[in-house]
């Protein structure tokens, strides 16, 4: 048979009243959480993006099984992220 086991109470403390842990959650929050910078993202259409990818398909030789890499090199030239 199972024994039953006793919980171990723990001291309570005092609580804060409500206004004083809202300010003090509200002030808290901002500081912890910088505010983003928002980044525009340019309007890049899929057809820009396939004809740059084209000329490097073209660049390379015609080379056939690249096209996945030629395509995200091309948008990330055409999206100003280039590494």
């Amino acid at each position: 048979m199972a024994e039953k086991v006793k919980k171990a109470s723990t001291a309570k403390t005092p609580r804060k009243t409500a206004g004083v842990k809202a300010a003090t959650g509200e002030a808290a929050a901002k500081k912890a959480a910088p505010r983003k910078k928002t980044v525009k993202a340019k309007a890049v259409s899929q057809e820009q993006i396939a004809e740059l990818a084209h000329r490097y398909w073209a660049e390379r030789g015609h080379q056939h099984g690249h096209h996945e890499e030629d395509w995200l090199r091309a948008e990330r030239e055409l999206l100003g992220k280039a590494s």
